[in-house]
């Protein structure tokens, strides 16, 4: 991603998901708050030395790798920095927030949102609409908004709002009918579970995400008067699925996420969809890995690699070969993960393509460390796999902050496997911090590890104080 990191401000809690496009549009003396639209200064300076068009080609990438659909061309960048577009919609603002970690839409020289709010304001962005030719969201986006509204309490409060993600099959009796407000509020559904997941972890969010995951297996059945629908109705099905069953595997229910990867892999079987197979399968792989099943991970990979040679995404396929250099580490067959691991470089050196899946945002050059960092500890190698771990902390994005704990907590452990007692207290330390706004059962098991391990150098008060601030923050999670 093309990230911008220009000053940000302490703050780093997450965007406001979803959302009904809001109002923008030029606002002069006889605007509806009765303002001068006034140049953006702020934004202009972020944009840097990029030409209009260099920065609009940016703002996709980045929306992409966060699942959003947003049709940014010079045109509109222009219209940002000369102050006619004062207040970003909902979409562009999750965008602006994923290129600058910490800042909030006044720190990018916007307007606040409730400024533009109004009669007036509407008209305006019956304007906009026109002319910004974006995607449309249907009618249940601001439902899904609520539903996925983060705050200081982020993964708690959107925990208990998941449950209304999927509104539309709610009904209890009576003929039901899907169309393409249901299909667009499933495939909503598992853009906001996939975001929450990367800024929060899993645990917490996991039991309310199965209901709407429920509903949308029940549109299966509904009434579709377009195959267009229903294709798009069972793929959402199965990767909301796949996202459940993530956030089972990340919060230690290895039997739940088992169950939910079966599910989606059926759905993608009887849907002859190709790349939810690939998808189902990748999974299944990962999870057979941290099952202790690395045979059978080396299997689901290969599995993988065959449901994707006809997707023409080498991202895809490194990603599946990391997946499959993980079951070999299991198994110990180091020349076969070398293998891997090679093939699955020499796809990411391909870059990024058209054709790379929605669902692997995540898939930068930090998970490529981080994943290399798992299988060299597999085989012993802790030096190297610390090198790899560290890396991938450097490289990962502020967004990503689950995976951020999760490779500092893989550092931490290979530093204090590998005879560091001190440098892995101090990523352990670094962990818990990041643990404050994580919850990953996962991530918490790992660094458990780590604590015994450093049990022996107790006397090194550096590890004691470690140790000490772990042990206060279990009892305080029991």
């Amino acid at each position: 991603m093309v990230s911008s990191h220009v000053s940000p401000s302490p703050r780093s809690g997450p965007a406001e998901p979803g959302g009904p496009v809001e109002p923008v549009g030029p606002v002069g003396p006889g605007g509806p708050d009765g303002r001068d639209s006034r140049p953006n200064t702020v934004f202009r300076q972020l944009r840097g030395a990029r030409s209009p068009a260099e920065f609009a080609a940016a703002v996709r990438r980045a929306a992409r790798e966060i699942g959003e659909q947003v049709s940014c061309d010079a045109r509109y960048i222009g219209r940002v920095e000369s102050g006619e577009i004062r207040c970003p919609n909902y979409a562009y603002e999750r965008v602006f927030r994923h290129m600058f970690p910490g800042r909030e839409p006044e720190d990018m020289g916007f307007v606040p949102r409730e400024v533009v709010r109004g009669r007036g304001a509407r008209a305006e962005h019956r304007t906009e609409q026109r002319t910004e030719l974006r995607i449309e969201q249907p009618k249940e986006s601001d439902v899904l908004r609520r539903a996925f509204m983060t705050g200081g309490t982020a993964a708690a409060v959107a925990a208990a709002s998941l449950s209304t993600a999927v509104p539309a099959a709610s009904a209890p009796r009576g003929p039901r009918r899907a169309g393409e407000a249901e299909a667009s509020a499933v495939e909503q559904a598992v853009r906001r579970i996939r975001l929450l997941d990367d800024r929060h972890g899993a645990d917490g969010l996991y039991r309310r995400a199965t209901r709407p995951l429920r509903i949308a297996y029940e549109l299966l059945d509904a009434d579709t008067r377009r195959r267009s629908v229903a294709e798009r109705l069972q793929g959402g099905a199965g990767e909301l699925s796949l996202s459940v069953g993530w956030l089972a595997h990340d919060s230690g229910r290895f039997a739940d996420a088992r169950s939910h990867y079966a599910e989606a892999l059926a759905t993608a079987r009887v849907a002859g969809d190709a790349a939810l197979e690939a998808h189902a399968f990748c999974n299944t792989a990962f999870l057979a890995r941290d099952a202790g099943r690395p045979r059978e991970a080396v299997r689901a990979a290969q599995a993988a690699q065959g449901a994707a040679k006809g997707l023409a995404s080498a991202r895809l396929m490194s990603l599946l070969s990391l997946r499959e250099a993980g079951g070999w580490a299991g198994l110990g067959d180091r020349a076969a993960c070398e293998a891997a691991l090679l093939r699955a470089r020499t796809l990411f050196g391909r870059g990024p393509g058209d054709a790379d899946p929605e669902w692997m945002s995540f898939f930068g050059e930090a998970e490529l460390e981080g994943l290399e960092a798992q299988c060299r500890s597999a085989l012993g190698d802790w030096a190297r796999a610390a090198e790899h771990a560290r890396r991938a902390v450097g490289l990962q994005d502020a967004h990503f902050a689950r995976n951020t704990a999760l490779f500092t907590a893989q550092l931490a452990g290979d530093l204090a496997r590998g005879g560091a007692p001190d440098a892995a207290a101090a990523a352990g330390e670094r962990t818990l911090d990041l643990l404050t706004e994580v919850r990953s059962t996962r991530i918490r098991t790992m660094l458990a590890g780590t604590a015994r391990l450093l049990g022996r150098h107790g006397g090194v008060p550096s590890v004691a104080g470690f140790l000490e601030r772990h042990a206060a923050e279990r009892r305080a999670g029991a």
